[in-house]
């Protein structure tokens, strides 16, 4: 049986989610919805598409919209419903809406697609095969050098300009939830964050540190006025490093994961560059088609919205830090 998709939102960010679902056997888009007719959708309203009776509802709109979307979804009774992060507004709104999902039974996950990026499956299989021995250190530095400008994120992303989080509460969430995946839970935080484009509301830079019971540090360093070597700086939106007593890994701008043991200089390829589809890495294919494996086969979900509660609540430990300017327990 095939799945009937329906999309609510086609702005940016929802070409992607549109593109992919065109790619994955076993779900086809049958229905979208959009207020601005500009954009050719099948429904002006959320109403429209789901008298449609979609089997999964796909909601790609903005925040503020989440969680009057994900109630009238619920409503309709698909078999799934996916929300684009940031999920909802708040994590007390989160919660409810989480809370009424599972009341009614019906399945809600997060669009969270970083960690289904190619080089961090990759990154996961070796740190569980244990290429780098004792993990010591995991380092994320996000660079995607597209917030230097006055004009910054106004033709793709407008909304980003007045959110008055932004770093964390847009994107490093991803990186949160990355850690989360490739390390476990943390049980410490410190977060340094500023703002240097005075264009823009909320923090573009920041370090933030997780400390793990077993020594791991995990460590996100982010700028996003300043940029790294790549052709397409949107494609691993910058560089990584896990390094262990025994070897480190390191990805670069092109998608390239190298290891190289302790000692020695010669580098042994990982995952090779290669010209993706989609968004970066195709991440965004693999994801929706963890979906869709879910539905048919039973596969757990990796980002159920209880679950997600926990990178919530892992941002929100974030910015207490950096007001207290000081370490404080998860």
């Amino acid at each position: 049986m095939t799945l009937r998709v329906g999309l609510l939102g086609l702005g940016y960010f929802a070409q992607f989610h549109r593109e992919a679902w065109g790619r994955i056997e076993g779900a086809t888009l049958t229905a979208t919805a959009d207020a601005d007719p500009a954009r050719g959708a099948n429904h002006p309203t959320l109403a429209g598409l789901l008298e449609t009776a979609p089997d999964v509802v796909d909601i790609a709109t903005p925040p503020d919209t989440h969680a009057v979307a994900i109630r009238e979804a619920l409503r309709a009774r698909p078999r799934l419903v996916i929300c684009q992060k940031p999920f909802c507004t708040s994590l007390e709104e989160a919660a409810a809406v989480t809370a009424e999902a599972e009341a009614a039974s019906i399945p809600l996950a997060v669009h969270e697609n970083f960690r289904f990026q190619p080089w961090f499956r990759a990154l996961r299989a070796a740190l569980d095969a244990g290429r780098i021995g004792r993990p010591l250190q995991i380092t994320m530095r996000l660079r995607p050098g597209d917030g230097r400008e006055p004009d910054a994120y106004r033709a793709r992303q407008p909304y980003f300009r007045t959110m008055p989080r932004f770093l964390l509460h847009e994107t490093g969430v991803h990186y949160l939830d990355t850690f989360r995946y490739l390390a476990g839970e943390p049980d410490g935080v410190y977060a340094d964050l500023r703002r240097l484009n005075p264009a823009i509301r909320g923090e573009d830079a920041g370090l933030v540190i997780l400390d793990h019971r077993n020594g791991l540090r995990c460590v996100l360093d982010g700028n996003r006025l300043v940029d790294h070597a790549s052709d397409d700086p949107r494609l691993t939106f910058g560089e990584a490093m896990a390094e262990g007593d025994a070897a480190t890994i390191h990805l670069t701008g092109d998608g390239r994961l190298a290891l190289r043991r302790h000692g020695e200089i010669e580098e042994e390829t990982l995952l090779a560059p290669r010209a993706w589809p989609g968004f970066a890495g195709d991440s965004v294919h693999a994801f929706q088609s963890h979906l869709v494996a879910h539905l048919r086969d039973g596969a757990r979900l990796e980002t159920d919205a209880r679950g997600y509660l926990r990178n919530l609540a892992l941002l929100e430990a974030c910015y207490a830090s950096n007001d207290a300017k000081a370490r404080l327990p998860v």
